[in-house]
């Protein structure tokens, strides 16, 4: 099967999308999903992978680290309780956290081969950990999600103000 390139401009809106929102804050999770899905290339992370850099560049915006950490054990739970993982879910969530953690650490864990028999399903859990580490970020800087989301598209777009 050929592997499609992902366009600058495909990873644009992604990353935008899910931005617009959390300087919203809808609270509407299902319409976010509905329209994150609507780009998702079968076969491929993207925009798993776009969803990950965004909660990345949060992290770093709120300046978690060693010396400021965020729980991962209540991660979910205090940051995204409107969504519950069960069996295999918990599995797949708690992978995609923890390689966005070991993303922003400077290590590239291999998403296609690590995933490649859910892969389909690899930009939603991306999704969901982007809304929990950014709303971590937040709350770690005491700041409502808004606030933070509007610096994280300006670093993702400089000309959108």
């Amino acid at each position: 099967m050929e592997r499609r390139e992902i366009a600058d401009d495909d990873r644009g809106k992604a990353r935008q999308l899910l931005l617009g929102w959390l300087a919203g804050d809808s609270g509407d999770v299902e319409a976010l999903i509905a329209a994150a899905g609507e780009l998702h290339i079968s076969h491929h992370t993207f925009p798993g992978e776009d969803f990950m850099r965004v909660a990345i560049d949060a992290l770093d915006f709120a300046g978690v680290g060693r010396d400021a950490p965020i729980a991962c054990e209540t991660l979910l739970a205090d940051h995204l309780p409107e969504i519950e993982f069960r069996g295999k879910e918990n599995r797949k969530i708690r992978f995609v956290v923890l390689a966005t953690a070991a993303r922003r650490s400077g290590l590239e864990p291999a998403l296609l081969e690590e995933i490649r028999f859910w892969n389909d399903d690899c930009w939603r859990y991306a999704l969901y950990t982007a809304l929990a580490l950014v709303r971590a970020a937040a709350a770690k800087t005491s700041q409502p999600v808004p606030e933070l989301a509007r610096p994280l598209a300006t670093h993702h777009n400089p000309h959108v103000r």
